[in-house]
């Protein structure tokens, strides 16, 4: 006799349903966090100049040299300018084109150099008109503002070559770009952080 119980259908667990995707990636998380952070400090160092430049009297100081102007609105147009070869390397790499994705990085990066090489050309021939970091509270905060930006912008362009490295090694694709795409969200942002610092500090 065979038992009641050997007929009985072996019992099939339901597959588990795969988790959520978060609404937010680590990476993006990540991104957000460190842009909040650079944004908070420089809220702060805007707020100091803001501070010593509607307490003095005279700004700036009638005895130092004027900001090159018209030299800064061309060197404004470079960075501004790199964000169009940055913006087309997001597009090839999704249109799984690895070497026009490079060239639109190393565009950039090399656009950030000259950006800095023509800001680094202009502070010297202020330091040689008077304009210092210790010879007057014009200078610290011009240099501690304007160089805490030109420090980012140095760390972007490190950045920009180290992904366009990455590029050219085929390491991007349509499905796996996140690396390029918050590198291009934090040039971006030092781009976006410059249309705040040259009115202030330049033109105001």
């Amino acid at each position: 006799m065979i038992a009641s119980g050997s007929l009985a259908m072996p019992r099939r667990h339901a597959p588990r349903p795969a988790p959520p995707a978060p609404p937010v990636s680590n990476t993006r998380l990540a991104m957000i966090i460190l842009l909040a952070g650079e944004s908070m400090l420089f809220v702060g160092l805007i707020g100091t100049y803001l501070v010593f430049r509607l307490a003095a009297p005279v700004w700036p100081p009638p005895h130092l040299p004027r900001l090159p102007l018209t030299i800064t609105v061309l060197n404004t147009l470079i960075l501004l300018g790199s964000t169009l070869p940055i913006t087309r390397a997001l597009h090839a790499v999704q249109r799984d084109q690895p070497a026009a994705a490079a060239a639109g990085i190393t565009w950039t990066a090399g656009l950030g150099v000259a950006f800095l090489v023509v800001q680094g050309a202009e502070w010297i021939r202020l330091v040689a008109h008077g304009l210092t970091l210790g010879g007057s509270l014009y200078g610290a905060t011009f240099y501690l503002l304007i160089g805490c930006h030109g420090v980012h912008v140095l760390g972007a362009v490190v950045w920009l070559a180290v992904t366009a490295v990455l590029a050219r090694r085929g390491v991007f694709t349509a499905a796996r770009h996140a690396a390029l795409e918050m590198c291009a969200i934090y040039w971006y942002f030092v781009c976006a952080l410059w249309l705040v610092l040259f009115p202030l500090v330049y033109l105001y």
